[in-house]
């Protein structure tokens, strides 16, 4: 394995203790603002790239539209988008009794690899959270679907009811067809709870990007929702670059912080996976790095903080590759450039002899946070104190409240469903 780090260069990382007690302590009621319901989008606009677009370039705010994105990037801008695609994860049973019982499939568990589980033609089993947990008591559930006029019964159990209630083992009757048909068929797609009402026709379309492909996410990266293939052509004909990643969003992602300070709360894990072709359009690209979405933001990050640590340890299997909550606050990554943690990437992917990477993230991006790969994102609206509106601060600084405020005195519309922003730093 090649080494790219120079090591006789790093420095301790002055202040990390003081750095990681600053943001732990980061008080989330700082992070609060007055969302009124008849703000949040329900639906989205007939045509997804007619949204509001607010565009903030060093303090200075700008109202257009979506379509216009490609002219207000930087030249030879790379914009990286995640390509996950949303499943049907809500699964409903109803007991002999009555009562009905909803499973959330959150994480394939076994087999672990969303592809695999997905392909699986007998059985699986997936992390999951259940609905009317009570009134289950452990029995196997059952449910009659139909795909090609084929009656399948599906099933689902408690591995251990006692100790693990969130492991369910999904069967089967009919091998000629895999999970991903199965859910498909039986599965309802989970839009966020903030919008108050049940899937409808509409979302199944409009609740996924136009470039989604690698099924495994429970919630959209809403950010690109607002994409066509219109402009799509704009932004190449203005010159720039695409590129894409993959991150499963899990459904931590609408997870409040219930705790006073950032540090009480636990981020959850998400999956993401790289290729040494997207790992190589980063190293050789010199124009600025553009996140379509907080996801992408997360992703970006967090391959700095997994090539750190194939710097410090040349011996890290692969398979052991995971940023952990507050890595980027702990370790000693400032030293090491950007580009130097990426080629450790790529070397690792020749040590292993691949050309993907797969690895998991729970990184938490708050203000004090010192980006490394991303330059400017586009982003929606969020929730007030939500961990997304914390990393928007990390970047924005104290501005985020300017933009917010001028979003709703501008009738700008709210969350995933709704307008659009673009954020820049010289």
């Amino acid at each position: 394995m090649h080494c790219f780090c120079n090591f006789g260069r790093q420095k301790p990382m002055e202040n990390t203790n003081k750095l990681h007690e600053q943001v732990t302590g980061i008080s989330i009621s700082d992070y609060a603002y007055e969302l009124p319901d008849a703000r949040i989008a329900k639906y989205p606009l007939a045509e997804r790239d007619q949204s509001k677009l607010l565009v903030w370039k060093n303090g200075n705010i700008e109202d257009t539209q979506f379509r216009n994105l490609p002219e207000y990037l930087p030249a030879n801008s790379l914009l990286i988008f995640n390509n996950t695609k949303v499943i049907r994860a809500r699964l409903h049973f109803q007991k002999e009794t009555g009562a009905k019982i909803e499973i959330f499939c959150l994480d394939p568990h076994e087999p672990a690899d969303y592809q695999i589980a997905f392909q699986t033609t007998e059985s699986c089993t997936w992390k999951c959270m259940i609905g009317n947990q009570k009134k289950w008591k452990g029995d196997r559930l059952k449910k009659i679907i139909w795909i090609d006029e084929i009656e399948i019964e599906l099933c689902a159990e408690q591995i251990d009811p006692e100790t693990n209630k969130s492991l369910i083992r999904f069967s089967w009757n009919n091998s000629d067809f895999e999970f991903s048909r199965i859910i498909e068929q039986a599965g309802s797609l989970p839009i966020p709870p903030y919008l108050n009402r049940e899937t409808e026709q509409s979302d199944l379309e409009r609740y996924q990007t136009v470039y989604s492909k690698i099924k495994g996410s429970v919630a959209a990266p809403t950010a690109g929702l607002h994409f066509t293939e219109k402009v799509f052509t704009h932004l190449q004909d203005e010159g720039h670059e695409l590129a894409e990643l993959t991150l499963h969003v899990g459904a931590g992602t609408f997870q409040p912080v219930k705790s006073e300070t950032i540090s009480g709360h636990e981020m959850h894990s998400e999956h993401l996976y790289i290729s040494r072709d997207f790992l190589n359009k980063l190293i050789h690209h010199t124009g600025k790095k553009i996140a379509v979405g907080t996801t992408s933001v997360r992703t970006l990050e967090s391959l700095y903080w997994l090539g750190v640590q194939a710097c410090q340890n040349q011996e890290i299997n692969i398979e052991d590759l995971k940023v952990l909550q507050w890595e980027a606050y702990r370790e000693n990554g400032n030293s090491i450039q950007a580009n130097q943690a990426l080629k450790a990437l790529t070397g690792l992917l020749d040590k292993h002899q691949t050309d993907y990477l797969s690895a998991s993230t729970q990184i938490i991006i708050a203000p004090g946070y010192q980006f490394r790969i991303v330059d400017g994102l586009i982003t929606n609206f969020h929730q007030p104190q939500s961990t997304l509106l914390l990393l928007i601060s990390a970047y924005l600084g104290d501005d985020w409240r300017s933009i917010y405020n001028h979003a709703l005195a501008h009738d700008y519309r709210f969350l995933s469903y709704g307008d659009s922003n673009l954020y820049l730093k010289d």
